[in-house]
C-alpha cells in the first residue's frame, strides 16, 4: 500500500467533523513546504523581525540580568 493510499485510508475513517481541522492542517504543510522551497537562506533571515529597544545589542548583559528593563 503507497502512502498516498494510507493516508486515504485514515482519511476515510475520519468523522466529518474533524475533516475542517485536518483540511487547515495539510494546507499549512504544504505552504510551508513550498515557501520553504522557494526562499534562500538569506531571504528567511530577511524575514527576522526583533522588537527590542534600541540599545539592546549594546546592553545585553543589563536586559538579560533584569538591570534594565524593557519599556
Amino acid at each position: 500500500m503507497s502512502t498516498k493510499e494510507k493516508i486515504q485510508a485514515e482519511i476515510d475513517n475520519l468523522d466529518e467533523k474533524h475533516l475542517d481541522e485536518l483540511y487547515l492542517l495539510i494546507k499549512n504543510f504544504t505552504q510551508s513546504k513550498q515557501s520553504s522551497q522557494k526562499l534562500s537562506f538569506m531571504s528567511k533571515l530577511k524575514q527576522i523581525k526583533i522588537d527590542a529597544p534600541e540599545d539592546f545589542a549594546a546592553n545585553l548583559d543589563l536586559y538579560v540580568s533584569g538591570e534594565k528593563g524593557v519599556e
